[in-house]
């Protein structure tokens, strides 16, 4: 019995095209223009699968799938756009699709994908026909901020359109900088909890006799300070969505608890004897190895698979070079329309300039480098010698200072830039002191420069750096700076 092989596509070379490929006498091919008589065919002829363009006339390739899987469950969707949109991959996975393949096609690997498919729909299809029922129109228009139609991005997009409706514990992987949060609210944008709160706890940001209060809550008189009951994580996600970040810097005593939870659902607050059940969605990520973590005994086994019931690894932004153009263009787009600046693109030269880089730092670097550019740029594109001082092979310190110059006293982009590849690293080192020891460290600096640069003259300091020579001695002291 011949296979049956739907194809829905608006451009007339592509669908000859599929006829050249398929049609053969192990399979019919069956080619519409426009998705008009998708449901009879289905319901009449029994495809038993279907290659659908996304953006058709009329109704959308989205709506056209949500149909005809009301009249055959079982047919094997596969879904082609030649957009970029990560919102089109999440919704046609979501919506039952087999997969989905970004244009210009690839032939042996659509005949893969195909063949696939048909065994699949062949071995276990139970098909129940009925009439098309109505399918609410889908909005195409995306709301995430993640960007990129690289196949690695492309089966990250496919598989959170298969786990965002479900209740599965997700762990996301990936260096720093890769957009780990994101993916985890584009997971939460698209489940059935979207209506709920979602909450992000940054575990290396919270000291560890505080971060067990932060997500269990404490009760009144728990512990010193503990003035009055608090409400943890826990308790206010009870049916939404909680973000544990950086997940491998958890103790191992809140590592037990946490474990508790995701296996049983309730818990008790700190100093309290009252067994509180919740439903919480867990969503993981972490910037370090957890298997390595596992081995050398710093994070618990147990807790690591039970939090790796669905995992996703974000390629670092080296691996996905062809999503740069796609992510420079937004990040322009987006920090001109900020600061109130003309220009909203970037010449090509520049762009050149910005692939041969490492990026060390993935997208926020990237994205930092961009804000600072825009905040110094003074023509309608970026240009080169607008990203040069903030991209070279400089050790990173330099690579952000270098050239640079404050626009009208305003010294926060560059010095966000210092600070952001390495913030998450000071956040673990000095967690509760974060922001005194830098206060600290960049008043040292200053005053110490300044000296130098009066040579030790007191008066010259002070009136460089604008402050008393009472208070330039007394950062003189508490520094231990010569002021001779």
């Amino acid at each position: 019995m011949k296979s049956r092989l739907l194809v829905i596509e608006d451009d007339p070379a592509t669908l000859q095209l599929m006829k050249q490929v398929f049609d053969s006498a192990d399979m019919e091919v069956i080619l519409e223009a426009d998705g008009s008589s998708a449901e009879r065919i289905v319901a009449t002829q029994h495809p038993n699968a279907a290659i659908i363009d996304i953006t058709l006339p009329g109704r959308s390739g989205l709506e056209i799938l949500k149909a005809i899987k009301g009249v055959d469950s079982g047919i094997a969707v596969i879904m082609t756009s030649g957009h970029s949109s990560t919102q089109y991959a999440i919704e046609a996975m979501k919506s039952g699709a087999y997969d989905y393949l970004t244009k210009p096609l690839d032939i042996p690997r659509l005949r893969q994908v195909v063949a696939k498919a048909l065994e699949c729909n062949l071995l276990s299809r139970k098909v129940l026909y009925a009439k098309a029922v109505e399918t609410e129109k889908i909005d195409d228009g995306s709301t995430d901020i993640m960007i990129g139609s690289s196949p690695e991005m492309i089966e990250i997009w496919k598989m959170v359109g298969k786990v965002a409706p479900t209740d599965a514990t997700v762990l996301i992987q990936g260096e720093s900088g890769t957009g780990k949060e994101l993916l985890a609210r584009a997971i939460y944008n698209n489940s059935r909890r979207m209506n709920r709160p979602f909450m992000a706890v940054n575990c290396a940001a919270i000291p560890e006799n505080l971060l067990e209060s932060e997500l269990f809550g404490h009760e009144k008189g728990a512990f010193t300070d503990a003035h009055s009951r608090r409400i943890g994580k826990f308790e206010q996600c009870n049916g939404a969505t909680l973000f544990l970040d950086e997940i491998g810097e958890m103790s191992l005593a809140n590592q037990g608890k946490l474990l508790r939870v995701l296996e049983s659902q309730s818990f008790e607050r700190v100093g309290g004897n009252e067994t509180i059940k919740v439903d919480v969605r867990i969503i993981a990520a972490t910037n370090k190895s957890l298997v390595n973590a596992v081995k050398d005994k710093s994070f618990r086994s147990d807790l690591f698979y039970r939090l790796r019931v669905v995992s996703f690894f974000l390629p670092p932004l080296r691996d996905r070079i062809e999503d740069m153009p796609h992510l420079v263009n937004y990040f322009a787009r987006r920090f001109a329309l900020k600061y109130g600046k003309k220009n909203g693109g970037i010449a090509t030269e520049a762009l050149e300039m910005m692939l041969s880089q490492k990026w060390e730092g993935n997208i926020r670097e990237l994205k930092n480098v961009i804000d600072s550019a825009t905040v110094m740029s003074k023509g309608e594109l970026l240009m080169p010698e607008d990203i040069a001082p903030f991209v070279s092979t400089q050790e990173p310190a330099q690579r952000q200072l270098s050239g640079a110059t404050a626009d009208n006293g305003n010294y926060y982009a560059i010095f966000r830039n210092l600070l952001e590849p390495v913030f998450d690293r000071i956040c673990q080192t000095d967690k509760g002191t974060v922001f005194d020891n830098i206060n600290s460290g960049l008043e040292k600096a200053l005053v110490e420069m300044a000296m130098q640069k009066g040579n030790n003259n007191q008066v010259f300091a002070s009136k460089l750096l604008g402050i008393s020579r009472n208070t330039l001695r007394d950062r003189l002291e508490r520094f231990n700076i010569s002021g001779e």
